[in-house]
């Protein structure tokens, strides 16, 4: 019983870090450009990146960038725990065969 539940937190786990590290990810981005856009030579080149990370998002959002992030974000959790499962898979695989 302890295995399985170890293997539920651990897939818990990596669903929530594989859904927030994207957002992590384009905030960081997005504040760093905010940040370098304070100087004058660089707002022009800032603004132009930050709106076209805002266009990519929209992509996938249908026209919010905001649902575009969680789209992204799910995905990434989707395919953490695809890898998650896979894994433990392997490892009780190679525990069978030792």
């Amino acid at each position: 019983m302890t295995i399985f539940t170890n293997f539920l937190r651990s897939l818990l786990l990596t669903i929530i870090f594989s859904f927030v590290a994207p957002m992590f990810l384009v905030g960081a981005g997005l504040l760093l450009l905010s940040l370098l856009g304070h100087f004058p030579a660089l707002q022009e080149l800032t603004e132009a990146i930050a709106t076209q990370i805002s266009l990519f998002l929209v992509t996938f959002g249908s026209g919010t960038p905001l649902r575009g992030l969680f789209v992204i974000s799910l995905t990434c959790s989707f395919v953490g725990a695809l890898f998650d499962m896979y894994a433990y898979y392997r490892c009780q695989i190679l525990r069978i065969d030792s």
